[in-house]
């Protein structure tokens, strides 16, 4: 069937590339779908739109249906960081036509070149807070929320276009109710003890102790995460937007914060309960009853997902992953967690490698592709 190719300028359209991937994946019992509101609040009001710039097109049939849609995204202040001359592609979905696929990607390299850039990369937003990687492995599991899926079919389209792996990610399923190993419970204690660090009470946190701990904490991100593939620094405004966001939802249970004799953090582990099914039965929407399912499996979880975790440049090859193991263990006891499902992390970085000590299975695993242009 014939299509057209055209660039999203409407408010119907807009919702249109918003919705569709919730028809595409219909019939899928893995795909996870985006809350509408907040992919359109990304889209248009993220504040890395005040240095990211942003285009979206729809490929539509003949008949008026929407047959893919895909966003390209210029992001000058990466290309500075990493030396390069790229242009991103992200939110792209399309049915199984190799003719729409080529389509919509051709329309990004189209307004890459036009600006100057001679490589396309993905999928990607506009930094590593927005959902990235096209899925190569796993496809019978279910992502965490803030992960991407899509069907098989998309790999062997993006061969054929040309591009070529860059890197991948790697994710893992692990045993949540196994013990820590006892060597690491006693370089917990031995770290605590003679560096005086001491873990952050989430609940009694006043407003400039939280405004204190997410500058230090998003100081420390900014320098610790340099070295990830496609990382940048996030601005003010990005981290003011970021920490409303998420800071209120953090479960004491779940995330720690160490800090120093200074009052600087030292470590982190950040965890969310796992939010996919509750996802899955909003379809994308708050009212009138997806608020509950969401609310509902945020009390009452067997399943978690690790979002991020880390420590200073002062305290990096120290130990430390041994304190937010320890307190996860304590903290978790007689609740119940079956499973973890560890974030998104680089085949190059050795980090994923502390997952060795337990029991654990391969989930996902998803790709960041590249082309010359």
């Amino acid at each position: 069937m014939q299509f057209t190719v055209k660039e999203v300028k409407s408010s119907s359209d807009l919702n249109r590339f918003i919705r569709f991937p919730h028809k595409l994946y219909s019939s899928s019992k893995q795909y996870v779908p985006q809350l509408d509101t907040e992919e359109k609040s990304v889209l248009t009001k993220s504040p890395s739109l005040e240095y990211c710039t942003i285009k979206l097109w729809l490929a539509v049939y003949e008949n008026g249906e929407i047959a893919g849609r895909i966003a390209g995204i210029h992001n000058p202040r990466a290309n500075e960081e990493h030396g390069t001359r790229r242009i991103r592609f992200g939110w792209y979905d399309f049915v199984e036509d190799k003719a729409v696929a080529h389509g919509l990607m051709s329309k990004v390299i189209e307004w890459g070149k036009s600006i100057g850039m001679d490589q396309i990369q993905g999928p990607l937003g506009y930094n590593t807070w927005n959902r990235q990687g096209m899925l190569v492995e796993g496809f019978e599991n279910t992502p965490p929320m803030n992960c991407l899926y899509n069907y098989p079919y998309y790999n062997d389209f993006m061969s054929e276009m040309g591009f070529e792996k860059d890197f991948d990610w790697i994710q893992l399923k692990v045993d949540a109710s196994q013990k820590v190993p006892e060597k690491m419970v006693k370089i917990h204690d031995m770290i605590m003890e003679k560096y005086k660090l001491k873990y952050i009470n989430l609940k009694t946190l006043k407003k400039a102790e939280r405004d204190e701990l997410i500058n230090s904490f998003f100081e420390e991100y900014n320098e610790t995460f340099k070295a990830v593939e496609n990382f940048v620094p996030l601005t003010t405004a990005e981290i003011k937007d970021i920490a409303d966001h998420y800071f209120p939802m953090l479960k004491p249970e779940l995330s720690s914060f160490i800090v120093d004799e200074e009052n600087k953090v030292a470590a982190f582990s950040v965890c969310f309960p796992s939010l996919s099914e509750a996802f899955k039965k909003a379809k994308g929407r708050l009212f009138p009853f997806g608020w509950y399912h969401i609310l509902k499996a945020y009390r009452k979880y067997d399943t978690i997902d690790f979002m991020m975790s880390g420590a200073s440049r002062k305290w990096q090859s120290k130990g430390l992953s041994s304190l937010y193991h320890v307190y996860m263990e304590r903290s978790l006891e007689g609740r119940d967690v079956k499973w973890g499902i560890t974030n998104p992390q680089s085949e190059h970085n050795s980090a994923y490698k502390v997952w060795e000590r337990y029991s654990n299975e391969p989930y996902m695993r998803r790709r960041c592709y590249l082309k010359k242009i």
